[in-house]
C-alpha cells in the first residue's frame, strides 16, 4: 500500500491525472482548510465560501486529465480560489443593481402607473360628466374650455350674450362639481 500523505504535490499531480482517487484525497485534505479560510476571509460567508472550495476540488476531479500546473499546485489552488471569488463578487454585484433596479421600479414605476390609471378614470369621469350636461350648456361649454374661446367669441359664434354665456358656463361648472365631487366619492 502507498503511503500518498508522503507524496509531494508534483507526484500527487501525476497520480491525479491518471485517476488515482486516493491521490486527490490527499490534495483535498492538504488543501482544503487553507483554502476554505482564504475564501471565508475574502467572502465573509462561510457557506458561500465552502461552495466556492466544493467547485475548485470538483472542476479539479473532473478535469483531472486535461490539468496542466505550470507552477507549483499551491499557486494553482489559490489562483482558482482567487478566480472563482471575483466570479461570486461581480454575481453578487449584478444581482444587488437588479434587485436595486426592481426595488427602483416598484416604488417609482408603480406610482407612475396607477397615476396614470388614475388620471384616465378622472378624464372619463369629466367627459361623462360634460355628456351628462343640457345641450346648449354643454355646448357652451365645450367651446370655452375645449376650444378655449373667450365668452365674447362664444357669443359671436351663437348669436347669445355674453351675460347668457358667462351663466351657462358658471352653471356648467356647478352641476359638474357637484357630479364629479359624488362619482370621486363613491370611487375613491
Amino acid at each position: 500500500m502507498l503511503a500518498y500523505g508522503s507524496f509531494s504535490d508534483s507526484e500527487l499531480i501525476t497520480l491525479l491525472k491518471e485517476g488515482d482517487a486516493s491521490a486527490y484525497t490527499v490534495i483535498y485534505n492538504r488543501y482544503f482548510e487553507e483554502l476554505y479560510i482564504h475564501a471565508c476571509q475574502r467572502l465573509r460567508d462561510k457557506d458561500e465560501a465552502q461552495d466556492v472550495i466544493h467547485e475548485l476540488f470538483a472542476a479539479l476531479w473532473n478535469k483531472k486529465e486535461a490539468l496542466e500546473i505550470k507552477s507549483s499546485l499551491a499557486a494553482y489552488l489559490y489562483t482558482s480560489v482567487r478566480n472563482r471569488i471575483m466570479d461570486v463578487i461581480a454575481h453578487q454585484q449584478v444581482e444587488t443593481k437588479y434587485v436595486s433596479s426592481l426595488q427602483n421600479f416598484i416604488e417609482t414605476g408603480y406610482c407612475i402607473t396607477d397615476h396614470q390609471v388614475r388620471e384616465r378614470q378622472l378624464t372619463a369621469l369629466i367627459e361623462k360628466g360634460i355628456s351628462e350636461l343640457p345641450p346648449k350648456m354643454r355646448e357652451v361649454f365645450e367651446l370655452s374650455r375645449k376650444h378655449v374661446m373667450s365668452h365674447k367669441e362664444i357669443a359671436l359664434q351663437l348669436n347669445l350674450s355674453e351675460q347668457t354665456v358667462r351663466k351657462q358656463v358658471n352653471n356648467a361648472l356647478k352641476i359638474l362639481r357637484l357630479k364629479l365631487g359624488m362619482m370621486l366619492f363613491l370611487v375613491v
